[in-house]
Parts: structure tokens; sequence; C-alpha cells
């Protein structure tokens, strides 16, 4: 099994309930392996684009990182090209470096999150 991440742009003219059905859908396609584990899961939300895309200046981003068998990435592509929310894709295979990368990311992010208590 190999570890991959995959970042999707979707429509920004989509409402937020559209948005998690189509997460969802993808989500599902990936759990439908049972072989499959989602790593992690984060929504960058509605982001400017660097050029335009279908006429569109924005879209919603989403990350997947997961572990997974190589056949079932032509599978989840097909799944995006077939999908007319989803303006871009890319799927990325990811070595020791990017796997490190990527925690790091995560564990930043969720220190970022985290509420700070003010000194009184």
């Amino acid at each position: 099994m190999n570890n991959y991440e995959t970042v999707f742009i979707l429509n920004p003219v989509l409402s937020d309930s559209q948005v998690k059905d189509a997460v969802k859908k993808y989500e599902q396609i990936l759990q439908s392996r049972k072989e499959t584990k989602i790593v992690a899961k984060e929504d960058w939300g509605l982001k400017k684009l660097a050029y335009p895309i279908q006429n569109k200046k924005s879209g919603f981003y989403q990350l997947f990182q997961f572990e997974t068998h190589p056949d079932l990435i032509n599978t989840l592509e097909v799944e995006f090209r077939r999908d007319e929310r989803v303006m871009r894709y890319g799927t990325y295979k990811l070595d020791k470096h990017a796997l490190a990368w990527a925690e790091k990311r995560r564990n930043r992010m969720q220190t970022n999150a985290k509420p700070t208590k003010k000194a009184q």
C-alpha cells in the first residue's frame, strides 16, 4: 500500500450542503475499499485561484491524505473527471519526506486552531 494525497477544487457557486455532499461522495469512494485508510481530511475553504478556471476566480479546496493500493487512484480520478462540481484535482504519491512534511503541517494547523487564554 502506498500513501497518497489528493487535492481537489470545487466550484465556488456550490452551497455548503452541496460541498459537503461532494466531499462525502469522494470519502465514500475511498472507504469502499476495506484496505484503504484515510489518514487526514482537510477543508481549506474558499480560496482565490492563481488564474481563472472555467471563468471562476475562486474555489473550495479540499484535501484527502490516505493509504491505498494504486489501482484505486484510477477509479477516484475517473469520478473527478465525471463530476461537474470538480474544477481541478491532483493526486500525488507521497514519499517519506512528504509524509513527514504533511504531519508537520497537520500539527501546525491543530496548534493554530486551538484558542489561547489571555493573561489577566
